[in-house]
């Protein structure tokens, strides 16, 4: 058993602060704290940008996780593992051992891993004589129970991110395909102004990008983007209101609708925001596939062009209405409680919250992600701070999800409706967010 007192390392290898810590830190550990070993190291797969591990440090963590005996990581079962660096190059597909040394050290530099170095430096075990572990050498994996809620809320973190990104790519995408679209109408349209000059600082734009954009990156184009959109619309809206003063409106309407075969009213019809039958039997329609958008970003720029973000067809709600941010907080008031401190300030704040939500009431990744592509990121987070204000009355949260989502796909699902009843509900409550 582990005595809980400090070691230091064997041979050359120098003690560190850190690794204080993290023995200070593994000391602390509850003696009725445990957690699933795979679900923990599924976390750490999400949140290694942020821990600063790779791949194959992982891959080796996985190795020794292997050797673990039981799937709950407790104090009552013992946290060391003691295989040889031969076995681990077995586990982790024969890796090299000079490797596999190396991103052994990586993970406890990075404080998810303990020495426990034995006189010798072999790492073995010491049993009675009923067979019980007496003493042990070799890994201890103390630290990854003592940060098991900081790695799930790093996680979560990473998450949200990404799905903000991917709500910015999307949106990029289509004012893309707007602006190419709407200086193309008005060069067909012979409106005047320098529209040549504009489609410049629009080509200027997107290939300013580089190919790995920063979140901050992506966030800038789109506000330029958007700024750009908007005084291409005031210039064309002027030119429909002077031809309107001069009689010819209904000319002027009909080439702007029918000009171009390939119009976007034709490909992406819209749905109708008014709540009731109407909505539902519109939600999910008006999306093209992944490939008619790659096409549509294609043909509107009318020249080769490197591509932002992931193609698509779907609208920023994934089909569905958005509803203000207020609402939702004060229809769900329990996820505030989830949010950074405690507090939902924006979007992000609520995606962040989601996600630890979906973690807790044992929603699969895959499953979120999914109703994420379908709905959504904000509608996502929406209908996860429903489940959660309903738990008492959701037997499987995930399969209600996966339930939703199908639904959603066939366009037979609105979040209207289960907003209005939760609101209802909480009419007393009041709480807002921070």
């Amino acid at each position: 058993m582990e005595t809980g007192s400090i070691t230091t390392p064997f041979g050359r290898r120098p003690m560190t602060l850190g690794m204080l810590a993290s023995q200070v830190m593994a000391g602390e550990i509850k003696p009725d704290q445990s957690v699933d070993k795979w679900k923990l190291f599924r976390a750490l797969c999400e949140a290694k940008p942020l821990l600063g591990i790779s791949d194959r440090a992982l891959a080796v963590l996985n190795a020794l996780l292997s050797f673990y005996p039981k799937n709950e990581l407790a104090e009552e079962n013992g946290l060391i593992v003691f295989p040889s660096n031969v076995q681990l190059s077995l586990r982790t597909h024969g890796m090299a051992e000079q490797t596999v040394r190396r991103h052994l050290a990586v993970l406890v530099e990075a404080g998810l891993l303990l020495r426990k170095d034995s006189p010798n430096g072999k790492r073995y075990v010491r049993r009675d004589r009923a067979g019980e572990v007496n003493d042990a050498f070799g890994f201890s994996l103390a630290p990854l129970l003592a940060r098991a809620e900081e790695i799930e809320q790093l996680a979560a973190e990473v998450m949200a991110e990404r799905l903000h990104v991917q709500r910015l790519r999307e949106r990029i995408t289509l004012c893309r395909r707007d602006i190419a679209k709407l200086i193309e109408a008005a060069i067909e349209e012979d409106v005047e102004g320098d529209w040549q000059s504009l489609h410049l600082e629009f080509r200027e734009l997107i290939e300013g990008l580089p190919r790995s954009p920063t979140t901050a990156q992506l966030e800038q184009l789109l506000d330029e983007l958007t700024a750009l959109r908007a005084d291409i619309l005031n210039r064309l809206e002027i030119r429909v209101k002077t031809t309107k003063q001069r009689g010819n409106a209904s000319h002027i309407e009909r080439h702007i609708q029918n000009s171009n075969p390939d119009s976007i009213s034709e490909l992406e019809p819209g749905f109708d925001t008014k709540q009731g039958a109407r909505a539902e039997q519109d939600n999910g329609r008006g999306a093209v596939t992944p490939e008619e958008g790659r096409s549509e970003a294609i043909r509107s720029d009318n020249r080769p062009g490197r591509q932002v973000g992931r193609p698509g067809g779907r609208d920023d709600a994934g089909g569905l209405k958005s509803f203000p941010l207020g609402l939702v907080l004060q229809a769900c008031p329990e996820i505030l409680a989830y949010g950074p401190d405690g507090v939902i300030r924006n979007w992000r704040d609520l995606m962040t919250a989601a996600v630890t939500v979906r973690s807790m009431l044992g929603v699969s990744p895959s499953a979120y992600e999914e109703a994420a592509s379908v709905m959504g990121a904000e509608n996502a987070a929406t209908v996860m701070a429903c489940i959660l204000e309903r738990g008492g009355h959701i037997n499987s949260a995930g399969g209600y999800l996966r339930d939703l989502t199908r639904r959603s796909e066939k366009g037979e699902f609105a979040i209207g409706p289960m907003l209005m009843a939760l609101l209802r509900a909480n009419a007393p409550a009041g709480r807002k967010a921070g």
